[in-house]
């Protein structure tokens, strides 16, 4: 379990940031941000005011990496990519995730060390992970002025012969049906979203066809509400285009694998972060997936 409850002994009174600080190695808003967030306790009572003065036995909510030796896609000197398998999130949900990608990232590379983007749960491929703050910073930047192109691949339901373009505003907000945690819509108030789809083969015994995808925007959910949208879902989806059973059923772990299998198509989501382009500090890369993506659509289509 990543996060553990650590006792420590605070020697002399002083102000409970500065204890982070000092002794923990924090940054200021690092050590800020955990005790704002609950993890000081003091007799076993929360304690969230940084600037309180602390003194003796406390204990502090610790997160200590693990590891489950996923290897290193490519490591550079400023930065690493992970090839992140379907099923392993981005980062911990609550204290109890088992395991999250930036256990392995923080285990292999240190404190420092950051995941700089996301991509979903179910969605596998390539994540960009910086080594140091600084890299954190510049990366992070890039992802936001665009400057980064990312390819997926992903089969979708029905025959896509032409390429397109789709142009839909995206809105994420609390929804009043019963499937409220299905938050992202196609909708006129939602934030501009475009995403160009490529089909590269039709399968005709299944009627699926393969895409790549290139999202020019980086919105949640971007890709499957698009792909959705145009009446295409994504195989495996076992959010949008299904029945609010279903979907309830899902989120709530109670869905059989096979029954997944026969609603949506696949035993997973069949999106995949293929390729990542980018310039940082005057090099560019191009770094691609090993992933035999087709392979892994036909395995996790088998009941």
């Amino acid at each position: 379990m990543p996060f553990i409850l650590k006792k420590m002994f605070v020697p002399q009174k002083q102000r409970a940031f500065l204890f982070f600080i000092k002794e923990l190695g924090y940054t200021q808003k690092e050590a800020q941000r955990f005790i704002a967030r609950g993890r000081l306790l003091i007799n076993g009572e929360i304690m969230d005011k940084s600037s309180q003065e602390i003194e003796g036995e406390i204990e502090f909510i610790y997160f200590e990496p693990i590891t489950r030796g996923l290897k290193v896609h490519d490591e550079y000197d400023e930065f690493v990519v992970f090839d992140k398998p379907s099923g392993v999130l981005i980062h911990p949900q609550n204290r109890n995730t088992p395991y999250s990608l930036i256990d392995e990232l923080k285990y292999q590379f240190g404190r420092d060390a950051n995941i700089a983007h996301r991509i979903d749960q179910e969605t596998s491929g390539l994540v960009l992970c910086s080594k140091n703050k600084k890299s954190e910073r510049d990366i992070k930047m890039m992802f936001q002025e665009r400057d980064m192109k990312k390819k997926y691949l992903a089969m979708v339901h029905g025959e896509l012969k032409d390429d397109i373009t789709i142009e839909a505003p995206l809105l994420r907000k609390q929804d009043e049906s019963a499937i409220v945690r299905m938050v992202v819509k196609v909708h006129e108030d939602g934030k501009e979203s475009k995403t160009f789809i490529k089909p590269l083969k039709y399968f005709s015994d299944k009627n699926m066809t393969l895409v790549e995808c290139f999202p020019l925007t980086g919105r949640q959910h971007q890709i499957r509400v698009h792909l959705f949208h145009v009446k295409h879902p994504i195989v495996g989806d076992p959010i949008y285009g299904q029945s609010e059973y279903d979907i309830v059923k899902f989120l709530d772990k109670e869905l059989t694998q096979d029954e997944r299998i026969k609603n949506s198509g696949a035993s997973r989501l069949l999106l995949h972060a293929n390729e990542l382009e980018f310039n940082l500090y005057n090099k560019n890369y191009f770094i691609e997936s090993n992933v035999d993506f087709i392979n892994v659509c036909f395995e996790s289509m088998k009941v």
